[in-house]
């Protein structure tokens, strides 16, 4: 497993002429929180990004499956382009709002999906339903193993009969953790796009996340000639930091 203090990466990036970071937040820039809907901010963190982002050779893209809303309080700063919900929800650096679909269409059927997943979760404890508005996430990292995997597959059951006929949905998985949402919630398809439409000349876009999310986008970051740095060791990349805290060191460094 190559670290990213290795010299033909760091002697790569201080020779770019440009570097465009692309950064998940959760278990990349900072540890989880006790559940998806608190807000911890960190005042080092935004200082740390602020930083890279006015450095005459660098840009910032977030992009989280956290809902916008909460970037925007976590780092509420100018100057960066802040995708939420993977990119279904987006802030540019000029203020503009963007979504990729819109809720009026999806809703009728994630609200018929929430109310069956509230049934089948709520005889039991240590599962959290989150409802980011875009999508729908069962977390059950603190439930029982046994008792996690039983109801996530009833989960998956249920979400799979709602939208047979749906296209436009579709299953994400993850470690005791199942989420639906618009085949659009893709951090693949956000990075193209916002590579394309946000093009900057001679940019080297390095990539740093931590879970199979992240992974499906380190495609697009290498057919742009890109770098990818995973987090905590979980997904393959070209080099490997160990977690939120070596993430902050060795960006600092480029400072």
């Amino acid at each position: 497993m190559k670290t990213c203090q290795d010299d033909t990466i760091i002697e790569r990036i201080h020779a770019a002429p440009r570097i465009w970071w692309f950064l998940d937040y959760d278990g990349t820039l900072a540890d989880f929180a006790p559940n998806p809907d608190v807000i911890l901010p960190d005042v080092e963190l935004q200082t740390l990004v602020t930083r890279l982002a006015t450095h005459e050779r660098m840009r910032v893209t977030i992009i989280s499956g956290r809902r916008l809303a909460h970037i925007e309080q976590l780092l509420p700063l100018d100057g960066i382009i802040k995708a939420g919900s993977y990119g279904l929800e987006m802030r540019l650096v000029t203020g503009e709002l963007q979504h990729v679909v819109e809720q009026r269409e999806i809703r009728p059927i994630l609200d018929q999906i929430k109310t069956q997943w509230r049934t089948i979760l709520d005889p039991h404890t240590g599962f959290y339903l989150e409802d980011k508005g875009w999508t729908l996430a069962i977390h059950a990292k603190d439930a029982d193993a046994t008792i996690g995997e039983s109801v996530l597959t009833q989960a998956r059951d249920i979400a799979n009969q709602q939208i047979a006929h749906a296209a436009i949905f579709k299953l994400l998985g993850g470690d005791r953790f199942l989420e639906i949402g618009p085949s659009a919630a893709s951090k693949h398809q956000t990075v193209a796009r916002i590579l394309k439409s946000e093009a900057w000349a001679d940019a080297l876009p390095i990539y740093l996340g931590d879970d199979d999310k992240d992974a499906a986008a380190f495609p697009a970051i290498h057919a742009a000639g890109g770098i990818t740095i995973g987090v905590g060791g979980r997904i393959s990349a070209d080099c490997q930091l160990e977690n939120p805290r070596a993430v902050k060191r060795w960006l600092s460094q480029f400072l």
